[in-house]
């Protein structure tokens, strides 16, 4: 058992230590952005799907296309526009020939959605029509075509990136749609000392080769040690307390029935767990802490919880409501180490 124990330790720390030149090789291209690259990295090990949020020019695309360079995966990119099609995504089916017997059949022709990693380009840019083709794909895995369903490879992992709504020309992602989603990450402009980096990094003729670190079995591999991190019954407790408040009719909290139109589903809890055993894992932790948990609950409530008109009049976004709620809720843990 000892001995069990010592091997997973050393294959842990092998894995976190990928993880560490990983986002080494990323910041190779990327220039500041750690928190972003850091939710990405979480979303990967937990083996959900991100949705990066950021007005143009922030970098959001080439932080996907770099991550997949930096993983030895089958990567795809779809630009999403208006007059995209389902079948665009999914594939279609077309007519063939048999040459030896004359025979005509329908072959069904795979769409890039069949690859580890999709990066959907400015996923809200296309009408709610097209963007619903995603939904089997990102929740079982799977596509279905005219009665038959092919399965997707795995590691599988869908990571889109949108305008923010105020822009023209955009569609909001329909509510169902979100929910699929593990992270809403928001990403922000970069600072001062940053900016100047990237002018002086991105004006010249030098060109950065991106190293492959991590395998696909690899990173099945820390999904499944993920799923083995452990987390005490009180903080999965606290996680319950955290969703149940979200939600106006059973809150104790007054401020949610004010601001609140719809709290978060079950689908909250999960994302917020099996996110903070990542995060846990990401940083060389067998064990989740309340910290873990609190530094997960913003891009996992941030599509989840859907604030009113008022709140919305008076600038009150779905984080400040979590801000609120997380100052409100005490993990026990917490409380015993006042």
């Amino acid at each position: 058992m000892d001995q069990q124990l010592a091997d997973l330790d050393r294959e842990v720390k092998m894995l976190t230590g990928k993880l560490k030149d990983l986002k080494t090789e990323i910041a190779k291209v990327i220039i500041g952005q750690e928190e972003t690259v850091d939710q990405l990295l979480i979303t990967f090990l937990a083996g959900g799907h991100a949705l990066l949020e950021g007005v143009p020019g922030l970098a959001k695309t080439l932080m996907i296309r770099t991550l997949s360079q930096a993983i030895d995966l089958k990567f795809k990119r779809i630009q999403f526009t208006p007059d995209l099609m389902p079948s665009d995504i999914i594939g279609t089916e077309i007519l063939e020939e048999d040459h030896t017997t004359g025979k005509k059949f329908f072959e069904f022709n795979k769409g890039p959605i069949f690859a580890n990693i999709i990066l959907a380009d400015e996923i809200n840019r296309t009408p709610p029509k097209t963007q619903a083709a995603l939904l089997e794909a990102m929740q079982a895995f799977e596509v279905t075509y005219s009665g038959k369903t092919y399965e997707l490879e795995r590691p599988f992992f869908i990571l889109a990136t949108q305008n923010p709504i105020e822009q023209s020309g955009t569609f909001p992602l329909p509510e169902a749609q979100q929910d699929r989603f593990l992270f809403y990450i928001k990403i922000g402009y970069p600072t001062e000392i940053e900016e100047n980096q990237i002018l002086k990094h991105t004006t010249g003729s030098k060109k950065t080769t991106i190293n492959p670190i991590l395998s696909g079995a690899e990173i099945l591999r820390l999904q499944q040690l993920v799923r083995e991190v452990p987390i005490s019954d009180e903080l999965i407790s606290y996680v319950n307390k955290l969703i149940r408040d979200t939600r106006p009719e059973t809150s104790n909290n007054e401020f949610v029935k004010e601001w609140v139109n719809w709290g978060a589903g079950p689908r909250a809890g999960q994302a917020m767990i099996l996110t903070a055993k990542a995060r846990a894992l990401q940083q060389g932790r067998l064990a989740v802490t309340p910290e873990d948990l609190e530094h997960c609950a913003y891009p996992v409530l941030r599509h989840r919880v859907i604030v009113n008109f008022k709140a919305e009049a008076e600038g009150i976004t779905s984080d400040e409501v979590t801000r609120e709620l997380l100052k409100s809720i005490i993990p026990a843990e917490k409380q015993e180490n006042k």
